[in-house]
């Protein structure tokens, strides 16, 4: 593909980065500088692999009995499936830069790493510490659901009472320990539990059609006129979060055999996929309930509204299997943002943004074992919270979804949505630098259309909080909760402040991954 420039490798040029002189290096590979401890394992996802792991971050069961039910009765928006459309396109815009910064860029801290490169070290930094504290609440957050669901199988199944946070901390050391092992071990354990839920809503939706409400197949979810009302904002928050997992594809560029072809593959399938397939699954319950109906059975059936559906189209059995595969499928969620997130940490530990100890993979597997460490203590460190927190002797069993799930979802995904409008105008400036502005035109077109479109959702975002994480008016987790995203940019900022003015080696190495080894290398034989 035409780029416009000279520089076809993921190298960065000297002005790649303003305010730094950063020579020019060859596209390398992995670095074997001071072992390989200091680079991911190349070669272990193809497209599939890499498809699987991301795609099982966006929970397709977890959205279908979950978000759209509570995105129906709290907003009482009907064309959610249109919404699912025209996020889908907002989504491909932004991924046309995306995609093509990918190209250039092999850095498992992408987000960070391709601000770094457009918007300079310091904004690298802030980007930095947002990616990592918005992907770890969109994981400990899950943890909240999947315990509250795991203590209601064993209730009914089972008869034994247990508390939510049991399960939760189970599932923290069990994600934990695979994080451990080889990525393409991983991303056979993700596919095997994101096949067999797309399977069963698949089933649910032919169901659905096969069998609908009085009203028919009714396509008026599709009809622009249902796109009204004061709900509309949040709504959008609700359902761009259920896309989140395609843009983590380039996290896992170093560990593929040909990053430049198989990242932008793969973020432009799973986008086309979440998006048709969130479009017909919230249509097909639109179909089953009726679309006038479908609001009020939200409102009446709340989380439990697809497995109500379920109950009368395909039997209690059925019913029985996609509640136990509920809980698989957010147990590949937890595992595919664990993995985000022990990249991440590596990738910073790696350019000195975290201690260096964080930047060495571990032992055969060739996996971050000290960032999925940490992201195992930081689990298990907020699951305790929020359970000490439950002051009723029995505990709250809606505590933990309506605290932990939508409070730590929706940080997470505030944060994710800041990061790609930013990384939107990151391809901008890094192109047009590079002088290939009217060359790549077109998709810095898409980037700004995108970012402008992604601005307006975070706004809409922080302005609705308190109706997204179910707040009364007024209330201070309106402010307190988007400011730990703040607090994070402002800290990362002063970090990426502080290591321009002290160790300017250190941040002049910010964004450039495994080809700070090669000009370590480089200037080592030149000594």
């Amino acid at each position: 593909m035409t780029t416009g420039s000279s520089h076809s490798s993921s190298a960065p040029s000297a002005s790649s980065k303003p305010g730094t002189s950063r020579p020019a290096t060859a596209d390398g590979g992995i670095s074997t500088f001071k072992g390989q401890d200091r680079a991911l394992r190349s070669d272990r996802l193809g497209t599939g692999g890499l498809l699987l792991s991301v795609l099982a971050a966006t929970a397709p069961l977890m959205v279908v009995a979950g978000v759209m039910p509570t995105t129906f009765a709290v907003m009482g928006i009907v064309g959610q499936p249109l919404l699912f459309v025209l996020l889908g396109v907002v989504l491909v815009l932004f991924s046309v830069g995306y995609a093509e910064m990918s190209r250039h860029v092999h850095n498992a801290g992408a987000f960070y790493a391709y601000i770094s490169r457009g918007l300079g070290g310091t904004a690298g930094s802030g980007a930095a510490a947002v990616a990592l504290v918005a992907y770890n609440a969109l994981q400990v957050g899950i943890y909240g659901i999947f315990g509250f669901e795991v203590s209601g199988l064993f209730a009914t199944y089972l008869e034994v009472e247990l508390a939510w946070w049991i399960p939760a901390l189970v599932a923290a050391l069990v994600v934990g320990a695979l994080g451990w092992l080889k990525i393409d071990v991983n991303a056979r354990v993700l596919g095997v539990l994101l096949l067999i839920e797309v399977a069963l809503v698949v089933i649910f939706d032919i169901a659905a059609v096969a069998d609908p409400a009085k009203e028919g197949l009714s396509l008026h979810a599709f009809n622009p006129d249902t796109l009204t009302g004061a709900g509309l904002g949040t709504a959008l928050c609700f359902c761009i979060a259920a896309f989140l997992g395609f843009e983590q594809a380039p996290v896992y560029a170093e560990e593929t055999s040909r990053p430049h072809i198989l990242v932008p593959r793969v973020m432009f399938l799973a986008i086309g996929f979440v998006a048709v397939f969130f479009a017909l699954s919230s249509w097909a319950l639109t179909v089953a309930a009726g679309p006038s109906q479908i609001v009020g059975t939200s409102q009446e059936q709340s989380a439990g509204l697809m497995f109500f559906l379920t109950e009368s189209r395909l039997g209690g059995t059925f019913t029985d299997v996609l509640h136990v595969l509920f809980v698989t499928g957010m147990f590949a969620a937890l595992l595919s943002f664990h993995n985000v997130v022990a990249r991440y940490a590596f990738a910073m530990g790696r350019e000195g943004l975290l201690p260096a100890a964080f930047g060495r993979t571990t032992g055969a597997s060739g996996a971050p074992g000290t960032g999925s460490l940490l992201q195992t203590v930081v689990a298990v460190v907020v699951v305790a919270a929020f359970a000490v927190a439950d002051d009723k002797p029995t505990g709250d069993p809606t505590a933990p979804v309506l605290h932990l799930f939508t409070w730590m979802g929706n940080v997470g995904a505030l944060g994710v949505i800041v990061l790609m409008a930013t990384a939107s105008l990151s391809v901008v400036v890094f192109f047009a630098r590079r002088g290939a502005a009217r060359a790549q035109a077109w998709r810095l077109a898409a980037s700004v259309i995108s970012g402008v479109a992604l601005l307006v959702i975070a706004g809409y975002t922080v302005k609705d909080f308190d109706v997204l994480v179910g707040a009364g008016p007024g209330s201070s987790l309106s402010w307190v909760l988007p400011g730990i995203i703040a607090l994070a940019a402002v800290l990362g900022l002063l970090q990426g402040v502080f290591l321009r003015a002290r160790k300017p080696e250190t941040h002049a190495r910010i964004g450039l991954g495994n080809e700070a080894f090669q000009l370590d290398k480089a200037a080592e034989a030149d000594a």
